[in-house]
């Protein structure tokens, strides 16, 4: 970082939010997947739309790497400043400008976390549906496409964002879509930008599309013998018409684990968690009866329904501390997040292959995934007898298996630094070129999160 740029910086931010110390550099080399750190050359704390623009111009003048960071929970190395440069940190950026709660909407800057804004929108009794699970920043949300545990009935972030405003390489500052929930007018820049991981623009501010909080819920789980035999009948489930709100799938590995929380007492075999929304408990009991009758028929060795908060919310608890529960049963060792998702039909054939791919191996970790919306994770670790395994060849053969099955490489993380290799197989050399040129054009010196996406 040249002494004449960092001047810069601190005259348009002020000297307290421009840090080029160690320790502030270190929190943002990387996140939380298990790629290498890289530290940024310094980090910065914007809080308006104008200091972004006048920060991009001064990188984009000087050819300086600009990365935009939001929590740091991303599971790909999707923030991690490969080329260093500058560090845009949104948190400071956190406010809700505006709640349209009539028409179901709500304004936000991008470093609000996901659960933070949700405990305010709550008082509108109005929610933000996609769920990933960790207190993400919406920031960070837009820029992966963010889904979760709920994508199967709400969409994920993509489907609930109708208009953003974006800082583009030079500094420009554009508006897209509108709050119009039918939009047909020109080429669709929002989505373009979303699930971008911040190489065509920096978000500023976007309009959420929001949903109002269900009246009654219902925890759902089934257990069967086997992890496809859940998985054929997640096909069925959703087969029937039913609308769970979430549908997820649990190996017994994956529920040995989560019974190392106190709280969470369950049977060891593999599982399907689910959720049911409905406006009465009697329109609710009857889906649940529905559903009991699919999994039954299906090979259920177990089914159980609670109707209520308290009991749902410590069930999701759980699945949501499954990722930590891992890390601390296996401290220090290498591990594997794979993400992959394919159409509902083959998910039972990918989980099946996966499962088994995993027993071949001799890997340990848990299989699991939002079955409802065909998407599989598994967290692995190398046997304690064999820790030069190869855990990459595991996730080359999980994406190779799902494209076959007409799926994709990568279903809520984003590409980042991991599937970059699979992204000519999956979309082909000409479509691969058309994204270099959207990028070339709306980045031409490649400042933007370098080393993303398209690599280099």
């Amino acid at each position: 970082m040249k002494a004449d740029l960092l001047a810069q910086l601190v005259n348009v931010l002020g000297e307290e939010r421009v840090s080029v110390t160690e320790a502030d550099r270190l929190l943002h080399g990387r996140d939380q997947s298990a790629h290498p750190p890289h530290l940024p050359d310094a980090v910065v704390w914007p809080h308006t739309t104008a200091e972004v623009s006048a920060i991009l111009k001064l990188a984009n003048e000087r050819r300086t790497p600009i990365v935009g960071w939001g929590a740091g929970s991303s599971l790909e190395g999707n923030p991690i400043p490969l080329r260093g440069g500058i560090v845009v940190d949104f948190q400071q950026m956190n406010q809700i400008v505006a709640v349209h709660a009539a028409d179901f909407q709500a304004v936000v800057q991008p470093g609000i976390f996901y659960k933070d804004m949700n405990k305010i929108l709550g008082r509108h009794g109005l929610f933000f549906a996609p769920d990933p699970g960790a207190n993400a920043s919406i920031g960070g949300m837009i820029a992966n496409n963010a889904a979760g545990t709920r994508t199967v009935k709400y969409g994920a972030t993509r489907d609930n964002v109708l208009a953003l405003e974006v800082v583009l390489a030079n500094g420009d500052i554009i508006r897209t879509g509108s709050r119009s929930v039918k939009q047909s007018a020109g080429y669709d820049l929002t989505h373009l930008i979303i699930g971008s991981e911040g190489t065509l623009g920096l978000v500023t501010e976007a309009t959420l599309k929001l949903a109002p909080l269900p009246e009654h819920f219902s925890a759902v789980l089934a257990t069967f013998s086997s992890t496809a035999v859940a998985a054929a009948a997640v096909y069925h489930i959703i087969g029937s018409g039913l609308g769970p709100a979430a549908l997820e799938l649990l190996d017994a590995a994956a529920i040995t684990y989560m019974n190392l929380d106190e709280a969470i007492n369950l049977p060891v075999a593999p599982t399907l968690l689910m959720e049911f929304h409905g406006p009465t408990v009697e329109t609710l009991q009857t889906e649940l009866a529905l559903v009991q009758e699919i999994c039954t028929d299906g090979g259920a060795t177990h089914f159980s329904a609670g109707v209520g908060r308290e009991e749902r919310d410590r069930l999701w608890h759980g699945r949501h501390q499954l990722g930590e529960i891992l890390f601390r049963a296996h401290p220090g060792e290498r591990y594997l997040i794979t993400d992959v998702a394919v159409p509902i039909s083959h998910y039972p054939e990918l989980a099946a292959y996966t499962a088994d791919l995993m027993s071949r191996m001799g890997l340990q970790g848990a299989l699991f995934g939002h079955a409802g919306d065909g998407n599989l994770h598994t967290v692995v670790f190398p046997p304690a007898d064999n820790l030069a395994i190869d855990l990459h060849s595991f996730n080359d053969q999980v994406v190779e298996k799902a494209l076959r099955l007409d799926g994709t490489c990568t279903g809520e993380h984003g590409v980042g630094i991991g599937k970059q290799k699979y992204m000519v197989y999956e979309h082909g050399e000409t479509a691969i070129g058309v994204m270099r040129q959207i990028k070339n054009l709306l980045d031409p010196h490649g400042i933007l999160n370098p080393g993303k996406v398209l690599g280099d």
